[in-house]
């Protein structure tokens, strides 16, 4: 998936404008980046369009994952996007879900499988085949 089919799939599934969509996907990328491993975070960015590289580079001394919750993860996006919580989780579901149709299957089940249960709602959208927007929180 190039880069402009991904920003417009994550705009679509949010309902708005291509700005706000670079935006939430940064947000959300740049988080998920945090909570995985260094090696984790690599194999996931080559898959993705090269500008998203960018969001999910690591920085120095970060190849241990931080250890934070589903909520943590929510009110990071949210900080970093500008967002109410409701907005970032549906946000986060919007840029999984394209997450998972711009990878391979075998690289998305990788980072399903590092986070815990609590993210189950965040992720589950994103297992669902056929699913092409996100519900609201």
């Amino acid at each position: 998936m190039d880069y402009d089919t991904f920003v417009d799939q994550v705009a679509r599934r949010v309902r708005t404008g291509p700005d706000r969509a670079v935006m939430v996907t940064h947000a959300t990328l740049a988080t998920l980046a945090e909570r995985l491993t260094g090696g984790d975070v690599l194999d996931l960015a080559t898959q993705l369009p090269v500008p998203l590289r960018l969001a999910l580079r690591p920085g120095p001394g970060t190849e241990a994952a931080e250890r934070f919750g589903a909520a943590e993860f929510v009110a990071r996006v949210a900080e970093r996007g500008d967002l109410t919580e409701p907005a970032a989780r549906e946000a986060v579901r919007a840029v999984l879900v394209t997450v998972r149709e711009a990878v391979s299957g075998g690289e998305f089940d990788d980072l399903v499988t590092r986070l815990p249960r609590d993210y189950r709602d965040l992720v589950e959208p994103a297992l669902t085949p056929g699913v092409t927007v996100s519900r609201r929180a």
